[in-house]
């Protein structure tokens, strides 16, 4: 990498891509520096770890072995506990939305709704939950803060997201509440994600049958939305 490079992260991210492109959403997931890798079973795991170190050494890459795990049941990635189970949200990062103190002004408002968004598709009702919360954002809005404005118990009670199997049927639930549109994403009885958002002001006054037909295109919209790969128990 050259020094001095302004844009190095995208472009050391682009050269990554690059190498795997072949593999890339197959059995490889990259981001930067970190690799993951992941298969069915472990026979077929040992040949994609083949595949993926050749790959690095013809193009004169180096991992640190220090660094490396191998052949792990569960694995860290990216904020989430990647399982045979499924996505689950990182207990640590968990811990540091409960120790987070009471926000006091509206950029710590703002930051908390940050971190606590990241995980949106783990909670149910997300916008109709984070709503009071997002109101004390608005402009001349009255600071008063409430237990409704808590969004820190609906992270400790996440459920372990499933990975979608596409050979395999979906059920779609959507709906359109109060003040917002949510929809779950379920295969086999387990929840894949959650998707919600509030209502923007001209949509309040939408009928009810334009209400729920918005909730079905707000899945839709959901769907277009980079995805995760599909990660199975032997991971690396």
């Amino acid at each position: 990498m050259s020094f001095g490079l302004t844009n190095a992260p995208a472009f050391f991210m682009y050269m990554m891509n690059s190498v795997f492109m072949n593999e890339l959403d197959k059995f490889v997931v990259v981001f930067i520096d970190d690799i993951l890798i992941y298969s069915k079973n472990e026979k077929e795991h040992e040949e994609h770890l083949r595949i993926v170190l050749t790959r690095l050494r013809e193009h004169k890459l180096y991992a640190k072995f220090s660094k490396c795990a191998f052949w792990l049941k569960e694995v860290s990635f990216l904020g989430h506990i990647l399982s045979e189970k499924g996505v689950a949200v990182d207990p640590s990062k968990v811990e540091c939305v409960l120790n987070w103190k009471q926000p006091e002004t509206v950029t710590e408002i703002r930051s908390f709704l940050g971190l606590v968004g990241y995980y949106r598709r783990f909670i149910k009702d997300f916008s109709k939950t984070a709503k009071p919360m997002t109101t004390l954002t608005k402009k001349n809005a009255k600071y008063s803060w409430s237990p409704n404005c808590d969004l820190k118990r609906s992270l400790t009670i996440a459920p372990v997201l499933a990975q979608p199997d596409v050979t395999k049927t979906f059920d779609v639930y959507c709906d359109a509440f109060g003040n917002g549109l949510g929809c779950v994403l379920m295969q086999e009885g387990r929840v894949v994600a959650y998707a919600s958002r509030q209502l923007r002001k001209h949509e309040t006054n939408y009928p009810t049958h334009d209400l729920e037909a918005l909730s079905v295109r707000q899945y839709l919209s959901y769907l277009h939305r980079p995805q995760e790969p599909q990660i199975y128990p032997h991971t690396t």
